[in-house]
């Protein structure tokens, strides 16, 4: 590392005993994962920070300060977040984290547009799952791992 004038963040920096231990890479964890039949084997999954971020950033977009953008050009904004976050983390299992964050976007979504057209309710009944992915044409990141060259149909 002295030779190449490159230094050592002492915080960040730690050794890990594969696989027993995790640890996180440019977002991603690297470390045991498990099979659909239950067989472990080391790959990459979705980091939790990484997870938090994006819902962080879904929060900020759909925040009361935007009730003033038209409804398509919020899932527009939303859509572009969301397919760009897929892009990137598309290696391993990535089911659980795609549904994590489709469930709290269809919720804030929801509560977005509940708030723009100043209803009391959660908006369950009035913006269905439906309404939100066909009629506003919102992604819907769990159908995503269905198109993947390695997925099986």
């Amino acid at each position: 590392m002295n030779r190449l004038k490159l230094t050592v963040n002492e915080e960040k920096t730690h050794l890990c005993r594969v696989p027993a231990e995790h640890f996180d890479f440019v977002g991603y964890t690297f470390g045991r994962c498990y099979s659909q039949r239950g067989r472990p084997y080391l790959g990459t999954r979705p980091s939790k920070k990484s997870i938090k971020r994006l819902i962080g950033k879904i929060h900020e977009q759909t925040d009361r300060r935007t009730c003033l953008l038209d409804a398509d050009e919020m899932v527009e904004r939303l859509n572009r977040m969301l397919g760009g976050w897929a892009n990137y983390f598309c290696l391993g299992p990535v089911s659980k984290a795609y549904s994590t964050v489709d469930r709290y976007t269809n919720r804030r979504l929801r509560r977005w547009l509940c708030r723009k057209h100043k209803i009391g309710s959660g908006g369950y009944t009035r913006f269905s799952a439906e309404y939100l992915y066909k009629t506003l044409g919102l992604v819907n990141l769990p159908t995503l791992t269905s198109s993947f060259p390695w997925a099986k149909p």
